[in-house]
């Protein structure tokens, strides 16, 4: 983000924590996206997604008159999101760990074949790429929180691990070296297992009624098909060219950003419009 953007944006959260209803709009605008997909790719799914982000934009308009500009604001909504969701116990994976032997049994023993067709008329290569889309954003719950964390950072935002490690309240190189070590067991388990993005046997077209009957989609729910991809992650000044420090960035294409889903931005707006936006200038 350059000095003139960085000197409009903090024109206008001066003018949010004053009072300005559509000053707090734009400064929530800018960053609700990032918030969402964080959150999605720390809890594996839409629903505790959209329950996190909403918690986790409350914490940023409440506490939007403790920044100082002393980093980005978008670091500085970081640090809150990563505290927030490290912590959050409020989501369908922390009662049901994952790990990568768990998931790795899964796609080498499960009984794909003997399953009945349950695809209730949607065409199987959209339920195939719901399943895709599903299936590597629940393979980083195989991870612990803080490696989730430092992956989702460096490979998805491209944090800077300067940045990146302040945000973590860890040393820039003792980031740069967990980065490394989570992304390629990443790419390993995706080597090994993955069809798709990988040299595996897995498939997600012949595992369609099998995920079905899982409950690990619903044909008559798609998050992914239905979410839109974002660009205003990249507008939030955190997708920057981080220092190289591996090849194998070529595994992780999955990681696409979405723009907040409309049960998100109908909260936000309806609290935004309501009395307690003015405890922003009070907090």
């Amino acid at each position: 983000m350059d000095k003139n953007t960085n000197e409009e944006l903090q024109a206008f959260i001066e003018k949010a924590i004053a009072g300005d209803k559509k000053s707090l709009e734009h400064v929530i605008a800018g960053v609700q996206d990032l918030v969402f997909n964080l959150s999605l790719r720390m809890l594996g799914t839409f629903p505790d997604a959209e329950d996190a982000a909403q918690d986790i934009l409350l914490k940023v308009i409440t506490h939007l008159s403790s920044f100082r500009n002393e980093s980005s604001f978008a670091t500085w909504v970081f640090r809150i999101a990563v505290n927030h969701l490290k912590s959050c116990k409020k989501h369908m994976f922390a009662q049901v760990p994952f790990s990568f032997e768990f998931y790795g049994n899964d796609i080498e023993h499960a009984d794909i074949h003997n399953v009945p067709d349950l695809t209730q008329d949607v065409e199987k290569s959209i339920l195939a790429e719901e399943l895709k889309m599903s299936c590597t954003n629940v393979m980083l719950q195989c991870l612990d929180a803080e490696s989730r964390c430092i992956f989702v950072l460096g490979t998805m935002f491209k944090v800077d691990s300067r940045i990146a490690g302040e945000i973590l309240g860890i040393t820039s190189e003792a980031y740069r070296q967990k980065l490394s070590r989570t992304r390629k067991k990443m790419a390993d388990f995706l080597s090994a297992y993955c069809g798709e993005y990988g040299s595996g046997t897995c498939r997600c077209k012949d595992r369609v009624n099998y995920a079905i009957q899982s409950h690990r989609i619903q044909p008559a729910h798609l998050d992914y098909a239905q979410a839109v991809e974002s660009d205003t992650v990249k507008a939030a000044g955190v997708m920057q060219a981080m220092e190289e420090i591996d090849d194998l960035s070529h595994h992780f294409l999955f990681l696409k950003t979405y723009q907040s889903p409309e049960k998100l931005k109908k909260f936000v707006q309806e609290f935004l419009d309501s009395a307690l936006a003015g405890t922003i200038s009070a907090s």
